[in-house]
């Protein structure tokens, strides 16, 4: 097999870096054979950090015998300057998009560090910090109280990745998210778990390929009859057939990112409005 292609990335940021990041990830999944290692130098508010990270980078580009990639999110102009000064292939998010909009507004824009991610005292901080709390509390059917608060109701066999996405649900898009997992007893009695029924706008079903479940299961609890691919071929075709019985949408997430299944569920259920 060839050797693929390895390369470092710098996400360097005056914030925490996840704008950096987002912008990064966007762009490198474009490129599946090329490996890359990723560091995160976010904070940098000041012109010794600036100079830090220039040899951080440079000394990174001589290990690896490559000068190495560097998305920025940069507010201040001084701090970018030095940064981009390295020995590196450089990418600033402001440079590429927020002086063209400028240009085309008329106006300048307020170059705030931090903008992006607003205060803690702004309601959508606040908005999403309640529906954290609201996930946590309603994760893998823990309570079947308040759910007429949820803006959405995830089932699924386990291990279909519930969790993870009504997390993401609630932190990206301040969406307060329950799930509830679909257990042999739901089979057995053949309708859905606690009082779901009452609310059924609101439930999505997620799905999975058996045999991709099955090795995510062996991780876990390897041998087990839970983690067996006879057990899971049961779970995942009766999940299915409870959710096509009560009319429920759902989706296959065995090849799916969160963010694929998180954006569908949005479009589904018409969340964005």
């Amino acid at each position: 097999m060839p050797v693929p292609l390895k390369r470092t990335v710098f996400f360097v940021s005056d914030g925490t870096g996840l704008t950096a990041e987002a912008l990064g990830h966007s762009l490198m999944t474009q490129f599946e054979d090329v490996e890359f290692k990723q560091i995160r130098i976010p904070f940098l508010d000041t012109v010794d950090k600036a100079q830090d990270a220039v040899a951080r980078i440079n000394a990174q580009g001589e290990a690896d015998g490559m000068r190495s990639i560097v998305f920025t999110t940069l507010v201040n102009p001084e701090l970018s300057d030095i940064v981009h000064q390295a020995d590196a292939f450089s990418l600033s998010y402001f440079e590429s998009f927020l002086a063209p909009l400028e240009a085309e507004l008329g106006v300048r824009s307020s170059h705030t560090v931090g903008r992006s991610h607003g205060g803690a005292n702004s309601s959508d901080y606040k908005k999403r910090i309640e529906s954290i709390n609201y996930t946590l509390a309603h994760d893998d059917g823990i309570t079947d109280r308040d759910l007429e608060e949820a803006d959405v109701i995830l089932v699924a066999v386990s291990r279909c990745g519930k969790t993870p996405t009504s997390l993401y649900l609630a932190m990206q898009f301040g969406l307060k998210a329950a799930n509830f997992p679909l257990i042999p007893e739901d089979f057995d009695r053949g309708r859905l778990p606690g009082t779901l029924e009452k609310h059924r706008a609101k439930l999505f079903g997620l799905t999975i390929q058996p045999e991709r479940l099955a090795q995510i299961r062996e991780e876990r609890r390897a041998g087990s009859k839970y983690a067996s691919l006879p057990n899971c071929r049961f779970e995942v075709a009766e999940a299915e057939k409870m959710m096509r019985r009560e009319g429920i949408r759902w989706l296959d997430s065995s090849s799916k990112s969160i963010e694929e299944i998180a954006t569908t569920i949005l479009q589904e259920l018409k969340l964005r409005d």
